[in-house]
C-alpha cells in the first residue's frame, strides 16, 4: 500500500512538471511571450489565483490557457489527495500495527521476555526466531524498536524494571525471562519484580561485575551470565580440549543463604531521619535497594535520608537446608517443611511461610525431605511433585506408612494440570493437590486451610 501511495505521488507530480513545461513551450510559440513570461502564464492559469494576462492573448491563446487551467486543476487536485491519503495511511498503518501487536502479545503463553533489544537481547531473539519459540522484547530505545518492527519481532516499548510493562508482556503466563540490561542494578531489580510476579518463571539475568553476580541471584533469578566472561571461558575450554587437556570443571553446589525482604518504616520508627548506612549498620544487613512513593532506587546512596512510608529492601537470612532444620526464628512457630529442587522458589515460600507465622524447614530433595518430616515432624510439609531421588508420590508413600507421621498433612504441588496425577497424589495420602501457578500465596492458603482443618 505504502509503494502504491508513493507511486501515485510521483506520477502526480511528474505530470504537474509535464504540465508546466507544454505550458510554458506553448505560451511561447503561440504567443511569443518569454520564457520567463510564458513560466509566470502557466503558474497563474493552472493556480486560478485570478491575475491578469502578461500581454493580451489571441483566440488560440484563450483556447490554450483554458485548456491549461482545466488539466492543471485537475493535475493539482490528484496530487492533494495522494499526499493527503499517504500521511493518512502511514498514521492508520502505524497504529494498526500496534494494536495487531498487542492483540498478538495478549494470546502468548509459556514464553520467554527478553529485556533489552542490545548486541546479546538481538542474538537471543535471532535464535528464538530459528527454535519457532514465542517471546516477545522490552526496549525502551525508539530506535531499536524501529529496527524489530522491520524485521517483525514482537516487543514492547518501555521500561522492563516496571511492573506493569512486565505484566503488560504477559509474565504471569511466560515459561521464562532474560534480564539482559547493560545496567548490573537494572537486571537484579527486574529479577526480583519478575519472581514477586511469577514464582515458577526460569530467570536468567546478565551481569557485568562479579560482585553483582550474588545479588542478582539473591533478588530471584536462577542463573547469572556474564557476555565477555562466558566467551573467555569458552574460548579457554575449547583451546584446552583441541590441545590433549582436560578440564573438569568443578560444581558449584554452593545454597545461598539470603533472601531479599521489604521493611517498611512506620510512623514513629527510630529510623526515620537516619542514613541509608546507619541503618544498614545498625541492622548488620545490606541494603540494596530504597521504595519512595512510586519510585525504587537500587542500591542507594548511603547518605540518603529516610523518612516515613519509605520502604527498604534489606537482604537477610534464609533458612539453609544444609543445616538440618535449624532456623534464625527466635520464636517457636509451627514448623513446616518445604521440599524442592529449585532454590529460588524455595527462597521464595520461605519467606511467605515465615510472614503468614509458620518455621519453614527445606530441603531439596526427597530423601532429604523425608529424612526432615521424620526428624521435625512439622505440622505440613509442601512437596514438589518432581523430585530428585524419591518423586513427591513417593515421598508421601513412606510419610503414610509411618504411624508417628499421621498427623503431618501433606500438600503436593505439581504443574501437571491432568486429573490423573490429582488421583494418584491423594491415593498416595497427600491430602491437597495444588497446582503450580505464578500466584504463590496459592500455596500458602492450601496450606494454612488445611492445617486449620485439623483443629476443627
Amino acid at each position: 500500500m505504502r509503494k502504491l501511495l508513493g507511486s501515485r505521488v510521483f506520477t502526480a507530480l511528474s505530470l504537474l512538471l509535464t504540465i508546466i513545461t507544454f505550458g510554458t513551450v506553448g505560451y511561447v510559440l503561440i504567443e511569443n511571450y518569454t520564457v520567463v513570461e510564458a513560466f509566470y502564464m502557466v503558474i497563474i492559469s493552472i493556480t486560478t489565483v485570478g491575475f491578469g494576462e502578461v500581454k493580451p492573448l489571441s483566440d488560440i491563446g484563450r483556447l490554450f490557457t483554458a485548456v491549461l487551467i482545466l488539466i492543471g486543476i485537475g493535475s493539482i487536485g490528484f496530487i492533494g489527495t495522494s499526499i493527503v491519503e499517504s500521511v493518512i495511511q502511514r498514521i492508520w498503518t502505524g497504529r494498526a500495527g500496534l494494536l495487531k501487536m498487542k492483540k498478538k502479545i495478549n494470546k502468548l503463553k509459556s514464553h520467554f521476555i527478553v529485556c533489552g533489544f542490545g548486541r546479546v537481547g538481538e542474538a537471543a531473539v535471532e535464535e528464538f526466531e530459528r527454535q519457532n519459540a514465542s517471546y516477545v522484547v522490552i526496549e525502551p530505545d525508539h530506535n531499536l524498536c524501529e529496527k524489530m518492527t522491520a524485521k517483525g519481532y514482537l516487543f514492547i516499548q518501555g521500561d522492563a524494571t516496571r511492573e506493569e510493562v512486565l505484566l503488560e508482556a504477559g509474565i504471569k503466563s511466560a515459561k521464562g525471562l532474560l534480564a539482559l540490561l547493560s545496567s548490573d542494578p537494572n537486571n537484579l531489580f527486574i529479577s526480583l519484580t519478575s519472581r514477586e510476579l511469577n514464582p515458577t518463571l526460569h530467570i536468567i539475568a546478565r551481569g557485568e561485575e562479579k560482585s553483582s553476580e550474588k545479588r542478582i541471584l539473591q533478588a530471584g533469578a536462577d542463573r547469572v551470565i556474564s557476555p565477555f566472561l562466558t566467551a573467555g571461558r569458552r574460548i579457554a575450554d575449547d583451546i584446552l580440549t583441541d590441545t590433549g587437556i582436560l578440564k573438569v570443571k568443578p560444581v558449584d553446589s554452593a545454597i545461598f543463604e539470603m533472601i531479599p525482604q521489604w521493611i517498611s518504616v512506620q510512623e514513629g520508627s527510630s529510623m526515620i531521619g537516619q542514613t541509608v548506612q546507619k541503618i544498614s549498620d545498625e541492622m548488620g544487613r545490606e541494603i540494596i535497594g530504597l521504595r519512595v512513593g512510586d519510585t525504587d532506587y537500587i542500591f542507594p546512596e548511603s547518605g540518603t535520608i529516610i523518612n516515613a512510608t519509605d520502604m527498604l529492601l534489606v537482604v537477610a537470612e534464609a533458612v539453609n537446608e544444609e543445616k538440618s532444620g535449624e532456623t534464625t526464628i527466635p520464636s517457636n512457630p509451627p514448623k513446616i517443611v518445604i521440599i524442592d529442587d529449585n532454590i529460588v522458589i524455595l527462597r521464595l515460600y520461605v519467606r511467605l511461610f515465615q510472614k503468614a507465622g509458620f518455621n519453614p524447614l527445606t530441603a531439596m530433595d526427597g530423601e532429604q525431605g523425608l529424612q526432615l518430616i521424620r526428624e521435625e515432624k512439622p505440622v505440613a510439609a509442601i512437596i514438589d511433585y518432581m523430585l530428585p531421588n524419591l518423586s513427591g508420590i513417593e515421598v508421601c508413600q513412606e510419610v503414610r506408612k509411618d504411624p508417628k507421621l499421621k498427623a503431618v498433612k501433606l500438600v503436593l504441588f505439581t504443574g501437571d494440570e491432568t486429573s490423573e496425577t490429582k488421583k494418584k497424589a491423594l491415593k498416595a495420602g497427600a491430602d491437597e493437590v495444588v497446582r503450580k501457578t505464578p500466584e504463590a500465596f496459592e500455596i500458602i492458603q492450601a496450606a494454612i486451610k488445611l492445617i486449620n482443618k485439623k483443629d476443627d
